[in-house]
Formats: structure tokens, C-alpha cells, sequence
């Protein structure tokens, strides 16, 4: 029998290789028997607001985290020739494969089972069949979007559809609701060069310049000086009119992109490294 391992990914913005978190679920003997959950730096610390919004993660929480490859190492060995199991799994396999592509890394061989569509043949209801929706209807708790929690759900869900199927194990239960198991084939030997990021070194432009928004939605910019004294970000809201660090140059420093308005995403990694090394 193979590795029955339950995956989820959470990524930083709308790239499949901007994981900024993995979890995982391994099944064996009609149980969950481990649980693993691990941050991931992404190649580019470029949060979009909305995915923020779903799983709470900010730059500042993954800046020191180790990229994709480190944290994957621990874990290929298992996938490679296992049975993994993600919930909409279309949308964590194509982050589990625009990942290795990105990092040059060659995608192991393994097959694959989606629980929503498993969920929609055992548990269907008029609700619908997302991660949570099922859970709360099988009275499976954990706390949604966080990915080592996600994982746990995905494979209970399985399980629970074991028991309602009467299924021997997992391959069972694909026979049995007539939901063919996906193979990936093993990738080229050759992999692809890595794309070249934006947080690798560049030449940078003489300043920067950010429009930001406050609570109450005025919009400030902030701006980066080369004083005679060195590098210093001037906000235009109060605190910073007053000489004060403020919120807005704060967040900006920890790469959190929450309040940006302006869009320049690169540029907001692109300080961070100018004031480290202006320090």
C-alpha cells in the first residue's frame, strides 16, 4: 500500500509558486497517524491583501522561514510514489508542480485523489461541498485556512467516506464511487532553469516611492531619502510629519503589502533590502 498523505498549500499572492505554508496528513490503518505544518519563505515576498484575508499570513511571519526546496525535502520522499489527497486538489497539485518547475526541482511520480469530489459523490448537499461546509457537516473540527489544519480536514474526510462506503482503505473507496485516481508521471530529467526572481539583487533606482492607505482610507505616500545622515523613509501622514516612525513605514519595512495602493509590489522588497544594507 502506498503513502496515503493528505496535502494543502497556502500561497502569498495569485502564483501557484508563491507557497507560503504546506501541511500535511499521513493515513494508515483508517487513521490520521501524523501531522506536519511548515511556513515557507515564497520567492518573492509579495502578499496580495485577499489572500491575507483567507489565511492571516504577512511577509514579517515567513521572512526568515526557509524557501521552498528546504521545506519540501523533509516531505518529496513520501509523496514520490504515494497517494496524496487534497481538497480541490487541481489547485494544490498545480502549487505543488509550479514549485518545483520554479525551483528547478524534478517533480516525483504519484497519483491523486480530490475529496471535494469525493464529498460531492458521499456527503453531496445543497451548500456545497468546500472544505468547511464538510467538515462542519461531519463534525470534523479544526480552524479552516490554516494549512496543517486544512490537511487533517482533507483526510478525515476521506476517512469518513471509508466508513460510509464500507470501503477496505482508500483505493477502495475509489472503486467504489467511481473516481478514477489521477497519476503524475515522474518529471524530465532536466529540469527547468529556475525564473529569476525579484528579490535577487538588481540595480535599484535612486528613491522610492509608495502611496499608501490609513484607516480611515486617506491615502499617504512614503518616500525613501538619502540624507546626509543615510536612508530614511518619510511618511506624509502626522505621526510622520512629526519625525515619528508611523504604521504605514512599519508595515512596509516588515513587506507587508495590506495597505499598498500604489502596486509596486517588487519595490516594497526592494527597500527592505536598500535600508539593510544602508544599515
Amino acid at each position: 500500500m502506498p503513502n496515503i498523505i493528505a496535502l494543502d498549500f497556502e500561497t502569498a499572492n495569485e502564483r501557484r509558486d508563491s507557497a507560503c505554508a504546506v501541511g500535511l496528513a499521513w493515513i494508515a490503518d483508517g487513521a490520521v497517524v501524523r501531522r506536519e505544518s511548515r511556513l515557507i519563505r515564497p520567492p518573492e515576498l509579495r502578499f496580495s491583501p485577499g489572500n491575507i484575508r483567507v489565511h492571516g499570513i504577512v511577509p514579517a511571519d515567513v521572512r526568515t522561514q526557509p524557501l521552498f526546496p528546504e521545506v519540501m525535502a523533509e516531505f518529496l520522499p513520501d509523496l514520490a510514489g504515494g497517494l496524496v489527497l487534497a481538497h480541490n486538489a487541481g489547485f494544490d497539485m498545480g502549487v505543488l508542480r509550479a514549485s518545483l518547475q520554479a525551483h528547478g526541482l524534478r517533480p516525483p511520480a504519484f497519483s491523486y485523489l480530490c475529496t471535494l469530489q469525493i464529498a460531492r459523490r458521499v456527503f453531496p448537499a445543497e451548500e456545497g461541498c468546500g472544505l468547511g461546509k464538510v467538515a462542519a457537516r461531519l463534525g470534523i473540527r479544526f480552524e479552516h485556512h490554516d494549512a496543517g489544519e486544512d490537511a487533517y480536514a482533507c483526510a478525515e474526510i476521506a476517512l469518513a467516506a471509508m466508513r460510509q462506503t464500507g470501503a477496505p482503505d482508500i483505493l477502495g473507496l475509489s472503486r467504489a464511487i467511481r473516481l478514477p485516481v489521477t497519476v503524475v508521471p515522474e518529471g524530465p530529467d532536466r529540469a527547468p532553469r529556475p525564473r529569476a526572481f525579484a528579490d535577487r539583487p538588481r540595480a535599484e533606482s535612486a528613491s522610492l516611492r509608495f502611496a499608501v492607505k490609513g484607516r480611515r482610507g486617506d491615502r499617504y505616500d512614503v518616500v525613501l531619502e538619502d540624507r546626509a545622515t543615510g536612508l530614511r523613509l518619510r511618511c506624509t501622514c502626522m505621526a510622520g510629519r512629526y519625525g515619528t516612525r508611523c504604521r504605514h513605514v512599519a508595515a512596509l519595512l516588515d513587506g507587508d503589502i495590506t495597505d499598498l495602493l500604489s502596486g509596486n509590489h517588487d519595490d516594497v522588497e526592494r527597500l527592505r533590502l536598500r535600508m539593510v544594507a544602508g544599515a
